[in-house]
């Protein structure tokens, strides 16, 4: 009764004029981004990050928060029509939506996508609205040292379940850690890893280094490629699924709902991982699998309804521990810090007209995206057609401007364009950002923590050990780091028989 009633206090703060016009823009700017293949959610949040600074926490998180699930609806609209991912959450889309598209069924496949993330997306904020504040009261009953096993726990997840080697997601993770201790330590005022360069003496700020390792990265990445432009041709008519549809299509999207929630809570999995999960699950329990990858509209209604669900659900563990899931969370975590709000458990009683205001403004985005999606398809697919040796120059000139708009200082703009570089070398290396994005974002909280708990101990570890959370998150922690290994061993074995 208590969220009831919180929720419509929330309404109260979302539905003014000003909260309404910036969800709309996060929503409006979500989709064009998640339409555009190559760009991302990261990138785009990074790029719009400057900008919020100097508004109001409330107005900039709801503008943040709708620009992320508004990412997940567009980013089927690519998959289904060209069959280039708008978003790496939509990648199994392209299986079976552009296949209904090839068979001239792009309408419903792109009104099945809607509807579904619809769908997902109000079953999730409603997960979120009970869960979160649940989270956020029995997160009241750590300290210190559950706090730094948390985060060591949150991080090896993310290196566990990375797409790439775990030990190179390992090595990104330890170069983010290094990178969070830059600056003036926050006991002794000493000056680490500065090299007498003044910039540094505040640390690495969050939003140059993402701008630069997504941002820019991207930029020099499709630097002299050739993408091709393909376009599916006639008029795209039945955007309204049948019943037959929806008959096929109405569990799919609760099963991937469900699925979708509460995988996206866990650290490390994001939204990717989840999708796959969920295709894979339905393909199982259908009836006739071999329709599946040959335009079967399950394809399309339980991935994207998971996506959208598991986007979301990212949002429990970031505001009620303050533990981001992924690297997006990881910047709007940051975000937060920026805007001066505390996250974890306390964010919800000491700013809760932020919070539920937060939360309204996910239901009213919702019901904006399923009005946009519909009828401004025909406007996507002319969006589509931009030349990427327009886009790409127009990201580098956001990025440069909103580095330097941070503080009106050129070493921001330096930090952003070497984190750039670093960006490039990284994906032409195949290590990724997200652990390092990661490790920079937790690094201080971590150290502040690991001290924290050591000065309550008189300098024993064993504290790590004795209290029964913080020793259950660090056995996760050791098992995420030494199933691979045991994997190795096994195939090493195999190898010899």
């Amino acid at each position: 009764m208590e969220a009831v009633q919180s929720i419509f206090s929330g309404f109260a703060v979302a539905l003014t004029l000003k909260n309404l016009a910036f969800c709309f823009i996060g929503v409006l700017l979500g989709t064009v981004v998640g339409v555009l293949p190559g760009i991302g959610p990261a990138a785009a949040i990074s790029l719009l990050l400057p900008s919020t600074l100097r508004i109001d926490p409330t107005s900039s998180m709801i503008m943040l928060a709708g620009l992320y699930y508004g990412v997940m609806y567009g980013g089927s609209t690519t998959s289904i029509l060209v069959r280039i991912p708008g978003e790496a959450a939509s990648v199994i889309t392209c299986l079976d939506g552009h296949e209904m598209a090839r068979q001239g069924r792009a309408g419903a496949a792109l009104g099945i996508a809607a509807f579904g993330s619809f769908i997902a997306g109000t079953l999730g904020v409603i997960g979120l609205m009970f869960l979160a504040p649940t989270l956020a009261s029995f997160a009241l009953l750590f300290g210190a040292p559950e706090y730094f096993s948390l985060m060591v726990m949150s991080m090896t997840l993310v290196t566990y379940l990375s797409h790439g080697s775990v030990i190179k997601s390992l090595m990104a993770a330890a170069v983010g850690l290094i990178l969070g201790a830059v600056g003036l330590d926050t006991m002794t005022a000493k000056p680490r890893f500065t090299y007498d360069i003044l910039v540094l003496r505040d640390g690495l700020g969050i939003v140059p280094v993402v701008m630069g390792l997504f941002g820019i990265s991207e930029v020099l990445l499709n630097v002299g490629t050739s993408t091709p432009q393909e376009f599916l041709k006639g008029k795209i008519q039945g955007l309204l699924p049948n019943r037959q549809d929806w008959k096929d299509s109405a569990m799919p999207i609760m099963r991937g709902s469900v699925l979708g929630f509460f995988l996206g809570i866990v650290p490390g999995l994001g939204t990717i991982i989840p999708t796959f999960l969920s295709y894979g699950m339905e393909k199982r329990l259908s009836k006739h699998p071999e329709k599946f990858g040959a335009g079967a509209i399950e394809g399309v209604a339980a991935p994207e309804s998971c996506n959208n669900a598991a986007a979301t659900g990212n949002f429990v563990p970031m505001l009620s521990l303050g533990i981001p899931a992924n690297a997006i969370m990881a910047i709007l975590l940051g975000a937060l810090t920026l805007y001066g709000l505390r996250p974890g458990p306390l964010l919800i009683s000491e700013n809760p007209a932020f919070f539920w205001g937060l939360i309204a403004s996910m239901y009213i985005g919702n019901v904006m995206l399923l009005i946009l999606n519909l009828p401004l398809i025909p406007v996507w697919v002319q969006v589509l057609k931009i030349p990427y040796g327009v886009l790409y120059p127009l990201i580098l000139l956001f990025c440069l401007v909103g580095a330097y708009s941070l503080n009106n200082n050129v070493g921001d703009v330096i930090i952003m364009c070497v984190f750039g570089v670093v960006g490039f070398v990284m994906k032409k290396f195949q290590f990724e950002a997200a652990p390092m994005v990661l490790a920079l974002v937790l690094g201080p909280m971590l150290e502040d923590n690991l001290r924290q708990a050591l000065i309550i101990s008189g300098g024993s570890f064993q504290v790590f050990f004795t209290r029964p959370l913080s020793a259950a998150f660090l056995a996760v922690s050791f098992l995420a780091l030494v199933l691979p290994l045991f994997k190795l061993r096994l195939r090493w074995m195999r190898s010899l028989l």
